[in-house]
């Protein structure tokens, strides 16, 4: 395969990455918080952002674990409970997971309101918004190794 060819298939790849990276501001489930994280990207750590999220993952899902647990048995503890909604909060604001800061803010309210039916359609809306994250930004993590190093991460439109 000759030297241009493979420059035009990585510029085809980098444009499909900028494609699903937009696509994660548009749907909001992503804020300027993720691009300040691959703004610390460098020769020395290049899948910075990569790793964090891979690190928030772990974390939050055992969270989600620990707040499905304790909603197993009334009554709730609602100190315990807002302590993991807390937690997963504050991580999925430092790395920019709007989507699922939004509901677990969402997930709170209710919690300080007693209603414990939103509190549980609440929760599912955490997770699916979790889940969406995980779902989408595998593959988009994935397709930005193939296309290889690039110019340094540009604010979404």
């Amino acid at each position: 395969m000759s030297a241009e060819i493979k420059k035009m298939e990585g510029n085809s790849l980098r444009e499909q990455v900028a494609a699903m990276r937009q696509s994660l501001f548009d749907e909001e489930i992503l804020d300027k918080q993720f691009v300040q994280m691959e703004e610390l990207e460098d020769v020395h750590n290049p899948n910075f952002a990569e790793e964090l999220m891979t690190l928030y993952f772990r974390d939050s899902s055992k969270l989600l674990v620990s707040v499905e647990k304790a909603l197993e048995r009334p009554p709730y503890d609602a100190n315990k409970l807002d302590k993991f909604l807390h937690q997963l909060k504050g991580s999925s604001a430092s790395v920019g997971a709007n989507k699922v800061w939004i509901e677990t803010n969402k997930m709170r309210e209710a919690l300080k309101a007693e209603d414990v039916e939103r509190i549980k359609n609440q929760f599912q809306l955490v997770k699916r918004a979790h889940k969406t994250l995980k779902g989408k930004l595998e593959p988009y993590f994935h397709l930005l190794r193939q296309a290889g190093p690039a110019d340094a991460a540009q604010p979404p439109e």
